[in-house]
C-alpha cells in the first residue's frame, strides 16, 4: 500500500521559515510528479506547488511564488517544501501527493484518491 507521510509543520511567527518533508513508501515515485496542497479552516484544499519528474520543473500558486521552494530527492523517495517569509494566511494543514501536473489547469491531479493526515502549519502575526 502506498503511504506518504508529511512532517515538519509547527507554529512560527510571521516572517519565519519551516521545511516540510513527505516520505513516500510502497512504490517508486521517480517517474511521477509530486506536489503539495494545503487546506485552511473552512476552505477547500488548494494546490500549492509541484515538481515535474521529467525535467525538475517547478510550479507554484501565485500566493507562495518567491517564498516557497519545492524539491525532491528520488533516492529517498521524498519531496520537500521550504517555506520562507511565512504569513498568517499560510496557516493550513499541508498535504503531499503524487500524480500528473496539468499545466492547462495549473494543478497536480493525484494518482491516488485519498490523502494522508497532513502536517499543521500555524503562522501567527
Amino acid at each position: 500500500q502506498v503511504q506518504m507521510v508529511e512532517a515538519g509543520g509547527g507554529s512560527v511567527q510571521a516572517g519565519g521559515s519551516l521545511r516540510l518533508s513527505c516520505a513516500a513508501s510502497g512504490r517508486t515515485f521517480s517517474t511521477y510528479d509530486l506536489g503539495w496542497f494545503r487546506q485552511a479552516p473552512g476552505k477547500e484544499r488548494e494546490f500549492v506547488a509541484a515538481i515535474v519528474w521529467s525535467d525538475g520543473s517547478t510550479f507554484y500558486t501565485d500566493n507562495v511564488k518567491g517564498r516557497f521552494i519545492i524539491s525532491r530527492d528520488n533516492a529517498k523517495n521524498t519531496v520537500y517544501l521550504q517555506m520562507n517569509s511565512l504569513k498568517p494566511e499560510d496557516t493550513a494543514v499541508y498535504y503531499c501527493n503524487y500524480g500528473r501536473f496539468a499545466s492547462s489547469d495549473f494543478t497536480l491531479y493525484p494518482e491516488r484518491a485519498y490523502w494522508g493526515p497532513g502536517t499543521q502549519v500555524t503562522v501567527s502575526s
